[in-house]
């Protein structure tokens, strides 16, 4: 193992499965365990010559940032890893406070280490190309993600990463070379809708906390965010010169349309790509098969930043 990855996989296990999933427990640099689980590519499995025989090098690897209350393990996001691997490598994984990952959920604040530890493990494992695509709460961490974690080119060494605002310590190539965020706000504490007032109840009360702990299986901090991280819509500008795409329902009932034509509009010319779904609802739960390969082929065939 490289020097880059020591102290960050705890442990990790190969079943005897072909192709062979991975299993593993990365550490944060904060020091939050993480679960995760890395799938190669399926594409031409066993065909001399596919992409997949070219070794990681020659996949794009996908990594996957589920919504609040969700986990590796839940069947939207098992599909939705099901559907990208057909066309990419992929890594999901658990934010803190939910599924078997350590910590608490501070609801896409810190959740940015997490998807940092997970893109930095894509690279350890050899995939010079990783794309980020994010689900509702987990849309919100890769925009920020990919406006804190830019790649340095330094004389006779890797890619660094090199999270300047918010003045945090990153990982080796833990950057992504492009963006997709799905269903995302577009600024914090947004209250204008029925379900986002609940999932504020869950989030602030003790006694939503409770529910959020043993009826949706997420452990909620209780502390407030101190200080108040970077925004959506003040994160899409940073995040280029890497591709960006925003992926939106127009029956979403949490986030109406207004927040991914702002953050859109916060890209500038050129600066995202937006896609606006007839008849979608919410993240990864309403993404269908179809809309997922979509995402997957726009996230492999976009050129590196």
């Amino acid at each position: 193992m490289s020097s880059a990855s020591e102290g960050r996989i705890l442990s990790s296990s190969v079943p005897l499965l072909t192709p062979p999933p991975r299993c593993a427990t990365l550490l944060t640099d904060d020091g939050v365990p993480v679960e995760a689980v890395y799938e190669p590519c399926t594409a031409g499995a066993g065909t001399p010559g596919d992409a997949a025989a070219g070794g990681p090098a020659a996949t794009p690897a996908i990594v996957v940032a589920h919504g609040f209350t969700g986990s590796v393990d839940r069947p939207a996001v098992r599909r939705a890893a099901r559907v990208f691997a057909q066309r990419a490598a992929v890594i999901t994984f658990s934010f803190r406070g939910h599924g078997r990952s350590g910590g608490r959920s501070t609801v896409g604040d810190r959740e940015v280490l997490d998807l940092a530890a997970a893109v930095a493990w894509a690279r350890e494992l050899g995939h010079s190309r990783v794309v980020t695509v994010g689900f509702s709460m987990g849309g919100s961490v890769v925009l920020r993600h990919g406006a804190l974690y830019t790649a340095e080119s330094v004389p006779g060494h890797t890619a660094v990463c090199v999270p300047a605002r918010e003045g945090r310590m990153g990982s080796a190539g833990a950057h992504s070379d492009a963006v997709v965020s799905v269903s995302a706000p577009a600024r914090w504490y947004y209250r204008g809708t029925a379900p986002m007032r609940r999932l504020h109840w869950v989030v602030t009360r003790p006694s939503g906390r409770l529910v959020g702990r043993y009826g949706l299986r997420t452990r909620i901090a209780t502390e407030d965010w101190d200080p108040v991280p970077l925004s959506p819509v003040a994160a899409v500008p940073l995040i280029a010169p890497a591709p960006l795409l925003l992926v939106h329902g127009d029956r979403d009932p949490y986030f109406p349309l207004d927040h991914p034509r702002m953050l859109a509009e916060a890209a500038g010319p050129g600066g995202a790509e937006l896609w606006l779904e007839r008849g979608m609802g919410h993240a990864e739960n309403a993404a269908d098969d179809a809309l997922l390969a979509r995402i997957a082929d726009w996230a492999t065939a976009a050129p590196p930043a």
